[in-house]
């Protein structure tokens, strides 16, 4: 009897052997295949890609400073080579600790504070595993704002005439802020071109022109929510322009749809109701999604009563999409002028990146880049002009209307020295630019800049944008 239950004993445990031999060679079968990186103006991000899920742990070491991330049930599939220029890294090594269990050490310039997490597979990646070393511990927040400029592998962007140098505005006149937002960036590139063209890429180039253009227009003032190739979260992109006390939020996108035949540009505001098109409901899920691809953090609450949050939060929603509605029309006729438009008016829908309360916010669709044809048109530098040219004129035109309390443009219109808004003027047979320049006192060339004109022929009904004489004045 004794010798039977040896034997059972013996033959459990090589079951039990066989059991964990199985099982730590399948979980040594995840491996990690690479690692990317980009370099924000607060923090490095690093992203190793995994062929599985992993478990994972990260902590810090003093003199000299390191980083170190012990992977447990991987191993490396490839070396793990990535330019770490511009950042606090001087060098990465690995070693398998175990079979299964691999340890990365991340050699450090100086000391910084490590967040990390793990990333379930999605349209366009895999298994993810980000590592986040942020420069200072205060950084290290759920949301990171950039509060300084870098950049890294910048867009190249063909150079265009430099911003008309204006006369400061007057002692106590403050600028109307205008915070551009780029959509995407960093490991999540957006949507792509049949020719590779990257949204992220086309939609830092449109914003960067769009700046330089709203900050020559006197009175007004320009920010970007990034600079670089980041990834930024869509809640921190609303945060960074509340931070710039920002009077309106734009944020540019040019992303692709179901149809390849799909076309036409869009603007949008926040939707209280849900979507007003199933082509809006698609395309607000699709932008929604990429907080999946970079990781979103949460975002606290105020601790204040709750009925009084809620009926301030109710009349300042009421109020921004009252206005967000107002810019984006006359935003959206503009763009018209130099694209066709996908639908003729604002579209509503619950994009995330538009949940700012308290700043009247759109978002500018500057086309399909699921379309060739728009495509290729998106990565031209004088249709991004083109672009840049009518959001920014749509913008000017609703604050000569709205101006904020306390800014030059409400100074220059509550003291007479805003003629008329902008106002659009159809030709009629006969009629030469320079006749239409002299009867509305602006010159040829403000014209020329206000409607996208490349010469002074006129077609007979052609409507032109008149801008307010006092703006067209200064040039």
């Amino acid at each position: 009897m004794m010798g039977l239950g040896m034997r059972f004993r013996a033959l459990v445990a090589a079951v039990g052997l066989l059991f964990l031999a199985v099982t730590v060679d399948a979980v040594a079968e995840t491996k990690v295949n690479s690692v990317r990186l980009w370099r924000a103006p607060d923090n490095t991000r690093l992203v190793f890609d995994l062929t599985g899920p992993v478990q994972h742990s990260v902590f810090t070491l003093s003199s000299p400073d390191r980083l170190v991330i012990d992977i447990n049930g991987a191993s490396l599939g490839s070396p793990l080579n990535v330019n770490t220029s511009n950042t606090p890294i001087t060098a990465m090594r690995s070693a398998q600790r175990t079979p299964t269990d691999l340890r990365v050490v991340i050699d450090l310039k100086k000391a910084v504070t490590p967040k990390s997490f793990t990333l379930a597979p999605n349209a366009q990646y895999g298994n993810r595993l980000v590592v986040d070393l942020f420069d200072n511990a205060a950084d290290a927040a759920p949301i990171p704002v950039p509060t300084n400029v870098a950049t890294v592998a910048p867009v190249p962007v063909t150079p265009v005439d430099p911003p008309v140098k204006l006369p400061p505005a007057p002692a106590g006149k403050r600028d109307i802020i205008v915070v551009i937002d780029a959509g995407h960036g960093g490991e999540d590139p957006g949507a792509s071109g049949s020719r590779g063209q990257r949204e992220k890429d086309v939609v830092l180039a449109i914003a960067r022109e769009l700046q330089r253009q709203v900050n020559g227009m006197k009175g007004f003032r320009a920010e970007l929510t990034r600079t670089g190739d980041y990834f930024i979260p869509l809640r921190g992109r609303t945060e960074i322009a509340r931070k710039k006390g920002a009077d309106l939020f734009v944020s540019i996108h040019a992303d692709a749809a179901p149809s390849a035949a799909a076309f036409g540009a869009s603007v949008f505001a926040l939707s209280d109701r849900g979507a007003t098109s199933e082509t809006a409901r698609w395309l607000a899920d699709s932008e929604n999604r990429s907080d999946l691809i970079g990781g979103a953090g949460n975002v606290s609450l105020d601790d204040k009563d709750r009925m009084l949050a809620g009926v301030l939060l109710d009349l300042s929603m009421t109020a921004s999409l009252t206005s967000s509605l107002n810019v984006g029309q006359k935003v959206l006729s503009n763009i018209g002028r130099v694209t066709p438009l996908h639908k003729q008016r604002v579209e509503q829908a619950g994009f995330m990146v538009l949940k700012s309360p308290d700043i009247p916010s759109i978002l500018v669709e500057t086309g399909f880049i699921s379309n060739a044809n728009e495509a290729s048109k998106l990565a031209a530098a004088n249709h991004q002009q083109a672009l840049a040219r009518s959001i920014s004129s749509g913008v000017r035109q609703f604050f000569q209307q709205n101006p904020p309390p306390g800014t030059y443009i409400a100074w220059l219109r509550d003291s007479g020295k805003i003629a008329q808004g902008p106002r659009d003027h159809r030709v009629s047979p006969g009629e030469t630019l320079a006749m239409i320049a002299v009867r509305y006192q602006v010159s040829p060339a403000t014209l020329r800049s206000a409607n996208n004109l490349k010469s002074d022929e006129l077609k007979i009904g052609q409507t032109l944008t008149i801008p307010g004489t006092e703006l067209a004045a200064k040039e």
